[in-house]
């Protein structure tokens, strides 16, 4: 397998599962916004530029959940997935998808209005929104964490996404000084191996 990984983006979702399923992979590097995933070339791999792709022999897929997704369905045999009769799986899938479809929406709004944009452009009562929606979202994220180590008991690829986005949430400034639970699933998730691994690629 082949991960195209640029540090601090949704490819680390990735390259954490995959050290914590123990598989062998290559990895291409880039950084955030290079030059490199704007050539016709990249194109090919993600018409959009952006990371991660996965390639896995002739399979060639893009969108960090997608990719999640498909490397369980291949290669976890149980481990961090539960099976479809369990009665946790429904619970699974909504903090799978919890990621994009609640906090990573406002996450892009603060980083585009606070770094990306020129000081003209930008707009505080967007910001200030973004992070009242965000706060709501960890808020929730805390609450279901109420004596669970993790957001279905055990750690799943759920935790690899909607993890993966809280601690983006809080790299953004999002104060979670009042959320315990969160604070303490956070360093849980910072403790294991194979997200320290993935962090330092």
């Amino acid at each position: 397998m082949k991960l195209y990984f640029a540090p601090n983006s949704r490819a680390v979702r990735i390259a954490w599962l995959l050290e914590e399923l123990g598989l062998n992979y290559e990895i291409k590097k880039f950084t955030v916004g290079d030059k490199a995933l704007r050539t016709s070339e990249y194109f090919k791999l993600h018409p959009m530029g952006r990371v991660p792709v996965l390639e896995d022999g002739n399979i060639k897929i893009y969108e960090s959940g997608a990719i999640l997704q498909y490397i369980l369905a291949k290669y976890d045999k149980g481990k961090f997935c539960p099976n479809k009769n369990d009665p946790a799986f429904p619970y699974y899938l909504q903090w799978l998808h919890y990621a994009e479809g609640s906090i990573m929406g406002q996450v892009n709004i603060i980083v585009v209005e606070t770094i990306l944009l020129p000081p003209e452009r930008k707009n505080e009562v967007n910001v200030a929104r973004a992070f009242k929606l965000l706060n709501v979202a960890l808020k929730n994220v805390d609450n279901n964490l109420k004596n669970k180590d993790y957001l279905i008991g055990s750690f799943s690829g759920a935790d690899i996404m909607t993890g993966h986005a809280c601690l983006g949430a809080k790299r953004v400034g999002a104060d979670i000084s009042n959320m315990t639970n969160l604070c303490n699933y956070l360093e849980r998730l910072l403790s294991r191996v194979a997200l320290q691994n993935a962090m330092l690629i």
